[in-house]
């Protein structure tokens, strides 16, 4: 069975610290990470909300255009370098393919070892498992609804009655405020339901 040379931690390290809002501090990951004897002027950051892709996050890109082989990239946790699952794993396997060193504070994962490559590899494939888990449950879900009868996706928020007593209202000259306020709904729905009825008539 052969055998995968470790990627020796021979060059630089870097850290990579992400906060998911803008409220929140980056200190404690900066902290952490000089502490584990990453230089500060070393650390690549992203304090943002609501991105995932790698444009959207102008740290992490720098940081992985920088990054050589041999390097090895500090992060408090995994979950530092992803959003989700995916693209945690997407990162991990990416840094193993060039030859960069991963380093996890929290999970005391270092791939620049065995060890630390199969922890890598397991929590990559844990991932992977839940996002395909999560799928075949989404799934299962709609196929239930289905064998049920029930609607698959948003419930309309008027059914067949109310819907026929807006149209009544509109057709008696009563205007798509009042007939919102009437059946407790916006004026988007009624202006649907009321597009709806032209388009059936047609």
């Amino acid at each position: 069975m052969p055998t995968t040379t470790a990627p020796a931690a021979t060059g630089t390290q870097l850290g990579y610290a992400r906060v998911s809002t803008g409220h929140q501090s980056l200190d404690q990951q900066t902290d952490a990470l000089t502490a584990a004897g990453v230089d500060a002027g070393r650390i690549y950051s992203d304090k943002l909300s609501g991105a995932s892709t790698r444009e959207q996050r102008p740290g992490l890109a720098s940081l992985l255009d920088y990054a050589r082989e041999g390097d090895a990239i500090v992060v408090v946790g995994i979950d530092r370098l992803g959003r989700n699952a995916a693209e945690v794993m997407t990162t991990i396997r990416e840094l193993g393919q060039r030859g960069i060193v991963l380093r996890s504070l929290r999970e005391g994962i270092d791939t620049s070892n065995a060890a630390g490559r199969m922890v890598a590899g397991v929590l990559a494939s844990l991932a992977e498992l839940e996002l395909e888990l999560g799928r075949e449950r989404r799934a299962a879900s709609r196929e239930a609804r289905r064998a049920r009868g029930q609607s698959i996706g948003r419930p309309k928020a008027l059914d067949s009655t109310k819907a026929a007593l807006a149209q009544r209202m509109h057709a008696s000259g009563e205007s798509a405020s009042v007939i919102a306020a009437a059946l407790g709904v916006s004026r988007a729905t009624v202006y649907r339901v009321l597009a709806e009825q032209v388009g059936d008539t047609e």
